[in-house]
């Protein structure tokens, strides 16, 4: 290959074409892996470069204002350009856009190939948290001096692209072979280029890497499961801080209150008679280590120990860096897997199918593409692994797993099925890794999919109750499912391709059209159902139903209802018999048909849940359960709700008694006032609670500032308050260029902020992130700690979990105080509950729920005992309103609280920081 690579990049003053200029022209040749010529020049764009721009450039009117015109450059470019192959990151814009501006200069069109590297690093990169290019160059190595600068971007882009070749290169044959086949749905002449590396490598014939394996033409990684060595168990847990020490050697420096939270965990699992213990330690003190070294010491594959924690990112956390690091310090490792529910793993045999049949539409063939090149790569199948995946796209409902229960041993990918793998991984594991959501399934499960053990332990447990909660709600929405049926019955979907399928079948073709006729008398007696329903209650708003209005339906209504649940009844027991018959002729079918069966026979699991959730919803009143009813205005379609909170009751699950000792752990667990408040949500009032003590100096390290105005925020509308915040940050954040984090209550406040003042800041060389409006949560704190005077809006998930260096960030903005909104159908929903219980909502849930959240936000700030930072409360009711003292016995006594109107704020944050 004898091509001349012209990696180019441009800097413009915006993304159209017809009125924004061309600012920064970078190109560098490269010819046989080499850079050969380099390019680069500023351009006069006779236009003003916004502030958004410079900021993001850093290339200033006055820089630009001597540089030549476009017109000056337009003919060196073309010449320089010519002969080469034109690649960029996302070429569509650099491409055109240049082409644009060479033709209002009177000059040709490039007509040269192009190569996009934004779609081959999706391909042949697919792990890769981002594709921005400066994403990519951190995660990759590649040295970016001047991000955003057309010349730095363009020699990274290069080392990029070289980057990939050399993927390329080191892939097995059979999967380039197969990647070519798919890759005309590229950009350009990005496929040419894939198919000129994939002819040079069948030249070369390299023989296949030892730890790969090609099978159904579709290579992957050879599956490992070592063997779990029990002898370790002969050495004693270090017990006293002199064997703690010795244990850590240079590793892990020696705390206190960790060393106290280590003997507690293994004192409860080895001597405590109690069966539950709750936890509350401090973040910062190092708690994961904290409760895995013990494990380490206890749990064998027989009695693993089962880490529930509250989401996949610390799932995911816990198994490639925490860990790693305790497997440093013994001589036995943890053998620790994560165990995730079926659907986020891949099944093979499936995929197959989609290779074998391709879909001509663009993202699903990328996808399959990254999918190949990941295969030689994965142990677990996780598709988890491909971080930017959308598990709602097409192809992953097609390729994700169903079940053990769908293999046959007759697939020849069954041996190298993931899901049969992980039950391997498994069984010679002492550590199993799930999260929340994972555990509240248990109870749902016809067959549970974790051990039984001595240990289980729930870390992050506050967020439990709400999961268990969140878990047991469901719902039907039967526009939605009208408009699912409805896309089976369209041209060459799921119920014309039964139909081919079952042609010569006589008895299974009959039973298909009876259950078609069945799903359609399920859909009409629904409509019949909700039109009699708002005969009854003529309001097309949400209501909560009660008891009493279900006990005095009309005796046609009641018909109504059993005619529907005896015609769900008779669906299932067809669609079973169907199944059975449908299997036995499965052996003749092409793997398309097999994938469609699989999604005919998903389609029966969802129906047998529908059923079960719509004969609950009717029948079980017990006051537990509370039933939402929301009638459209059409009158004969509704959304029904059934929420059981009775969920997070635990001795009522079916995992509980699985494990005989429990401990769930977090950083705010106590109430004051209310010790047991955890417990008792949990079913288990009884259960001890142990508080680590903390260490840090909030005396001296954190200081607490409350908004001294006359503002009730209570009495303000959503566009009066958001403009009063906007007003007092914008004043309060103006000379101060210390990172800031400003946590809202509420998403809509938050972007009415933002779009109040993010311009203003902006033009002072200032940027605002905020959730919901600039990728993700790890990508804006990522963005956060890089910057160094960025300001960052968060809401929800922002109050906790949020691990920033202490230089990251010392000053913390609370909006409000974080009150859930109790309109919130949910939220709505526990408070009608409660007061069916002679509650009171505000004191049994809000109050403590708020005091809660209020210590998680001020843990953002302080994670040390060398972080130093202020909180800024624009709320009053901390110190007007009676529950107000509640709120603040929350918070360490020790922290100073001074009321200061936003002007003094200002200097007492100058004097605060000065003195650090």
């Amino acid at each position: 290959m004898n091509t001349t690579y012209a990696i180019v990049d441009i800097e413009t003053t915006g993304t159209d074409p017809k009125t924004d200029r061309i600012i920064q022209f970078g190109c560098v040749l490269v010819k046989d892996d080499k850079i050969i010529d380099r390019f680069a020049v500023d351009i006069n764009p006779i236009k003003t470069i916004s502030k958004q721009i410079q900021h993001l450039t850093h290339i200033s009117n006055k820089r630009v204002k001597k540089a030549p015109y476009f017109e000056d450059v337009a003919a060196t470019i073309y010449n320089f350009l010519a002969d080469t192959t034109f690649v960029a990151h996302n070429i569509h814009f650099d491409y055109n856009f240049l082409n644009h501006e060479l033709t209002r200069c009177g000059m040709p069109e490039l007509q040269i190939p192009g190569i996009d590297t934004v779609e081959l690093a999706q391909i042949f990169l697919p792990t890769q948290v981002s594709f921005r290019l400066n994403d990519l160059a951190e995660s990759l190595g590649l040295q970016h001096d001047s991000p955003h600068q057309a010349d730095s971007d363009a020699e990274v882009t290069a080392a990029l692209l070289l980057h990939i070749k050399a993927k390329m290169q080191e892939l097995p044959l059979v999967t380039l072979e197969k990647i070519t086949q798919l890759s005309e749905v590229t950009s350009k002449e990005t496929s040419i280029f894939i198919e000129q590396i994939t002819k040079e490598m069948q030249t070369k014939l390299p023989p296949l890497a030892p730890s790969l394996e090609v099978i159904e033409g579709i290579a992957l990684r050879k599956k490992e499961v070592p063997l779990f060595d029990e002898n370790y168990y002969e050495k004693p847990y270090p017990k006293t801080k002199k064997e703690k020490v010795k244990l850590y050697q240079d590793k892990l420096s020696y705390r206190k209150e960790q060393g106290q939270l280590m003997n507690t965990i293994f004192r409860h699992f080895t001597e405590s008679t109690e069966k539950n213990l709750l936890i509350e330690a401090s973040t910062g003190m190092g708690k994961t280590i904290g409760y895995l070294l013990p494990a380490a010491f206890l749990a064998t594959p027989e009695n693993p120990m089962v880490i529930s924690t509250v989401s996949i990112l610390l799932q995911h956390q816990l198994i490639d860096q925490d860990i790693p690091l305790l497997n440093t310090l013994i001589e036995q490792p943890l053998y620790a897997t994560v165990v995730k529910s079926k659907s986020h793993y891949i099944d093979l045999q499936r995929f197959k199918a989609t290779l074998d049949t391709p879909v001509q539409q663009k993202q699903y063939a990328l996808y399959q593409m990254g999918i190949l090149v990941w295969l030689t790569q994965t142990m677990t199948g996780d598709l988890d692994e491909l971080n930017l995946i959308r598990l709602d796209h097409l192809l992953f409902q097609e390729i994700s797993h169903r079940g053990v229960a769908y293999l046959s041993d007759q697939q020849p990918l069954y041996q190298e099925d993931f899901l049969r793998h992980l039950q391997k991984r498994m069984a010679q594991s002492n550590v199993l890794i799930i999260n929340h959501a994972f555990l509240a399934q248990e109870t749902q499960r016809a067959q549970p999919l974790l051990p039984k053990s001595r240990y289980l332990l729930i870390d992050e447990a506050h967020h439990l109750p709400e999961t268990m909660e969140k878990v047991s709600k469901h719902y039907l929405d039967t526009p939605a499912f009208q408009r699912r049926v409805n896309q089976f019955y369209d041209d060459d979907q799921l119920f014309d391709q039964i139909e081919i399928m079952l042609e010569d079948q006589t008895e299974s073709l009959r039973l298909f059209h009876l259950y078609q006729e069945e799903l359609q008398a399920i859909i009409e007696c629904q409509e019949d159902l909700f039109a009699e329903w708002f005969e009854e209650w003529p309001v097309q708003e949400e209501i909560i139903l009660q008891a009493e209005q279900r006990q005095n339906l009309s005796v046609s209504c009641e018909k109504t209802i059993q005619r529907l649940l005896l015609y769900y009844q008779e669906l299932l027991e067809i669609q079973s018999q169907l199944n059975e018959q449908m299997n036995k002729i499965s052996d003749a079918w092409l793997d398309r048909q097999r994938i469609y069966f699989g999604e005919f026979l998903s389609f029966y699991e969802e129906m047998k849940a529908q059923a079960s959730f719509i004969k609950d919803w009717l029948t079980n009143w017990s006051s537990h359960y509370v039933h939402w009813l929301y009638l459209y205005g059409n009158k004969k379609t509704a959304r029904i709700q059934l929420i059981d909170f009775h969920a997070a009751i635990l001795p009522n699950t079916s995992w509980y008694d699985r494990y005989e000792k429990i401990i769930y752990m977090g950083g705010t667990l106590k109430v004051p006032k209310n010790r047991n408040y955890f417990a008792k949500k949990l079913g288990i009032p009884e259960a001890p609670l142990k508080v680590i003590p903390q260490t840090y100096d909030y005396a001296n390290q954190a200081k607490l500032l409350i908004a001294k105005n006359d503002i009730n925020v209570n009495e303000l509308s959503s566009d009066a308050y958001a403009s009063y915040l906007a007003e007092n940050l914008t004043v309060l954040l103006e000379d101060i260029n210390q990172p800031a984090l400003v946590l809202f209550t509420s998403h809509e406040i938050l972007q009415k902020v933002y779009k109040k003042i993010h311009q203003h800041f902006l033009s002072k060389g200032r940027e605002i992130l905020a959730q919901g409006m600039g990728g993700s949560k790890e990508k804006l704190l990522k963005r956060f700690i890089q910057s160094k005077q960025s300001i960052l809006f968060g809401a929800d998930s922002f109050w906790e979990g949020v691990d920033l260096p202490g230089d990251a960030l010392q000053l913390l903005i609370v909006t409000r105080l974080p009150f859930e909104n109790p309109q919130r159908p949910l939220i709505r929903a526990r408070n009608y509950y409660l007061k069916d219980q002679s509650l009171d909502p505000f004191s049994q849930e809000s109050l403590p729920k708020a005091a809660l959240k209020l210590r998680q936000g001020l843990g953002r700030l302080i994670r040390s005992e060398n972080d130093k930072g202020l909180m800024i409360l624009f709320d009053r009711r901390l110190i007007a309103k009676s529950y107000g003292k509640r709120l603040e016995k929350a918070l360490p006594k020790e922290l100073p609280i001074q009321e200061a109107t936003v002007s003094e704020m200002k200097q007492v944050i100058d004097e605060f920081l000065e003195k650090q």
